[in-house]
């Protein structure tokens, strides 16, 4: 099965300049991006590179650089790898509407001795980031059957 096939299920690329899924060469380590959304509802996604697709949540309030606060992160369709690169606007009437901006970028380390998508599967996974906004120790962790995860910054 396509690890894309429900993000484009999503789409109309003859009305949406979003990437459509073009392959995309991986950098020596795997990356992540933050885009602020100002769709239906502000918020931030949440994206990492996992085995060739970017892993992807969105999370209502931008990302938390204090380990005492918890945001909620809800797990969404992959997104292709060029989607890291994406900035502008999403048509009204397409899926997600809105503004969509780099909030913050850069590169991260799987903290685990586990593959990121085995960590996926299970429900908890920990990297560390480096961007420019972001750096350090998070978390994420399924809250329960569900979509629902937790965004936790670890203390250093």
């Amino acid at each position: 099965m396509d690890k894309l096939e429900s993000y484009k299920n999503k789409r109309d690329f003859t009305q949406t300049n979003e990437p459509s899924g073009e392959k995309v060469q991986s950098g020596e380590q795997p990356r992540f991006v933050v885009q602020k959304h100002n769709a239906s509802h502000l918020h931030y996604d949440f994206r990492l590179e996992v085995d060739g697709v970017l892993a992807s949540w969105a999370v209502p309030k931008e990302p938390s650089t204090d380990p005492s606060v918890k945001r909620l992160a809800v797990r969404t369709e992959d997104h292709p790898l060029s989607y890291a690169d994406f900035e502008g606007v999403i048509p009204q009437g397409q899926y997600g509407a809105g503004d969509v901006e780099i909030w913050d970028k850069g590169t991260y380390r799987n903290m685990k001795d586990i593959p990121m998508s085995e960590g996926l599967e299970k429900g908890h996974i920990t990297f560390s980031l480096n961007g420019d906004k972001l750096k350090g120790g998070y978390a994420l962790t399924r809250t329960g059957p569900g979509k629902n995860w937790l965004m936790i910054k670890m203390r250093e």
